[in-house]
């Protein structure tokens, strides 16, 4: 019954270490594109289109509009 108390206190940082990894492998690529200045700009606007096209769909479906 130990072992399931010891397993227990490990799994937040187990769950903490994964987020961690998930977002670094994830983001890591996007940051090597934005080395590039002409890159910056495409990625900034493809961003805010998608921002605001989201913004506008949930705007849309919650009847706020």
């Amino acid at each position: 019954m130990s072992n399931f108390w010891v397993n227990l206190y490990k799994f937040p940082r187990f769950l903490t270490s994964v987020f961690i990894g998930f977002f670094l492998t994830t983001f890591q690529p996007i940051f090597k594109l934005l080395k590039n200045k002409n890159n910056i700009v495409l990625f900034t606007i493809i961003t805010i289109s998608l921002i605001s096209l989201f913004y506008k769909i949930i705007k849309i479906m919650t009847g706020l509009s």
